[in-house]
């Protein structure tokens, strides 16, 4: 096993879906991932975690809800949300927005989704993940 690496995110593999383009670039203690995220379409469906979150939009508009708040975001905002803090990013501009997120991992535990009781079915009505060409 290897204790460090380097990775080039326009090299790795990203999929696809109507939810728009997704890159995983690390998931051992922490995960880390782009989000591409086209106008309305959510990073997620309204969850939250048992581990802090971190999100930084790099580039374009997005909208954050948390509860019954809602927040524009636009490049360069960071958002950090304690564990159990239900919550949702969506893309909310024609140019995509580029989100960078950040979670824990240490301890297990699933995202719980407070509004929908069948979230694999839900996730569904967004289609397949397919690879396809980094969007960077």
């Amino acid at each position: 096993m290897t204790d460090w690496f380097v990775r080039n995110a326009r090299e790795m593999e990203w999929t696809e879906n109507a939810m728009g383009a997704y890159c995983l670039l690390a998931a051992d203690q922490f995960a880390i991932n782009l989000n591409v995220l086209p106008k309305d379409a959510p990073m997620a469906l309204y969850h939250f975690e048992p581990h802090q979150e971190g999100f930084l939009v790099l580039r374009g508009e997005a909208t954050l809800r948390v509860g019954d708040e809602t927040r524009a975001l636009r490049a360069w905002d960071y958002v950090h949300l304690d564990p159990d803090v239900p919550h949702v990013i969506t893309g909310a501009s024609d140019e995509p927005a580029l989100v960078l997120a950040v979670g824990s991992r240490v301890g297990g535990g699933r995202a719980t989704y407070p509004e929908d009781p069948d979230p694999k079915a839900a996730y569904a009505a967004f289609g397949e993940q397919r690879v396809v060409e980094s969007p960077l």
